[in-house]
């Protein structure tokens, strides 16, 4: 199964583009599009509500494996060149620059575009993406762009082939009461391999539950490996209890406090003891209060781009996560908000 999101500039034209890859499903303040034609499977997720709450994209692009960054033939824009910090903060290793509108420009002008991003984006998570040309009027280069996006998914499945072995684990998106069912969530494989009668917890509120049943594109399986999207019956648990961001396994971390080991982007603010930041792990966030800023083992006062430092921070609401789980903080009072990622020490 083949799991993107579309993020880009505002006026690129992939909400349109989304909606020509797939047929429109569940809407929140991301949108589902779905596409099935013999065994290919592709879902893909429109951050409608960013660039307004910067939770939205980070949400798809946590729930995705590749990305799509559409740039129109203006260039890039404020929420273009924040989609592309916030892609290289999370290391996001997979994905595709959509030039689009090309219909509205000439050859030369998007090599010369292309060119021009390539230089942007050296050094970044982005540097080895493919890039493609499409019309979002005619939609001239649609079925190439499909071809492109599930060879680079033959690449995603052989990474998560490695993890079916791993101990497993689900993130949560959507939880719903179905009448005769009871409670039912939409997830994603993150790790592992999943079955049904498997007995795990719901982090962070430590519920147990068993896995009644496993739903994959609509049909009942007995099992469901790393990556799939999944829809999972629960049985000792109700949909009240589980929240969008919930991790389903047998072994989390959960605390409101955090000690972080973070690299800073090169376009970022600096940051101050007491300030307070936004944290973001998987599909759950916090607001947090910086307490300390450590670098080389020395408190210092203040945290500027590009360098490495040992973070002490404090929040209110319970998180769930793993040793291998990145984290996002973004000052949601800058225009630039996303600041910094790093890992739990």
């Amino acid at each position: 199964m083949t799991k993107i999101t579309i993020i880009g500039s505002e006026k690129s034209g992939k909400t349109t583009l989304a909606g020509k890859l797939g047929k429109k499903g569940s809407v929140s303040d991301i949108t589902m599009y779905d596409f099935s034609k013999n065994e290919q499977v592709l879902t893909t997720i429109d951050a409608t509500g960013y660039p307004t709450s910067p939770k939205s994209l980070v949400t798809a692009l946590n729930l995705s494996d590749i990305a799509l960054l559409c740039v129109p033939p203006e260039g890039l824009d404020p929420v273009a060149a924040e989609c592309i910090i916030a892609l290289d903060l999370l290391g996001y290793k997979h994905g595709i620059v959509v030039l689009t509108k090309s219909d509205l420009s000439y050859p030369l002008a998007l090599e010369e575009l292309k060119e021009k991003l390539q230089k942007i984006t050296i050094g970044t998570a982005l540097e080895s993406w493919d890039y493609h040309t499409i019309s979002t009027t005619s939609f001239e280069g649609m079925e190439e762009l499909k071809e492109k996006i599930y060879d680079v998914d033959e690449k995603v499945t052989a990474e998560q082939e490695q993890k079916n072995d791993l101990p497993p684990r689900v993130i949560i998106d959507q939880s719903f009461n179905v009448t005769g069912i009871g409670c039912v969530v939409l997830g994603v494989v993150d790790q592992g391999t999943i079955n049904a009668k498997d007995k795990m917890v719901a982090y962070p509120a430590k519920k147990n539950l068993e896995i009644r049943s496993i739903q994959m594109h609509d049909e009942d399986v007995k099992s469901a490996p790393t990556g799939a999207r999944v829809g999972l019956a629960l049985k000792s648990v109700q949909s009240k209890d589980i929240e969008r961001g919930f991790v389903i396994s047998n072994d989390e971390i959960v605390t409101t406090d955090f000690a972080l080991e973070c690299t800073l982007s090169q376009l970022a603010r600096e940051f101050e003891a007491g300030d307070m930041l936004h944290l973001y792990v998987g599909l759950q966030s916090s607001p947090v209060k910086v307490t300390d800023i450590l670098e080389n083992g020395e408190s210092v006062e203040k945290a500027v781009p590009g360098k490495t430092y040992n973070l002490k921070l404090e929040g209110s609401k319970e998180i769930a996560y793993s040793k291998d789980d990145r984290f996002l903080l973004a000052n949601l009072d800058e225009k630039q908000r996303f600041v910094a990622s790093g890992y739990s020490q």
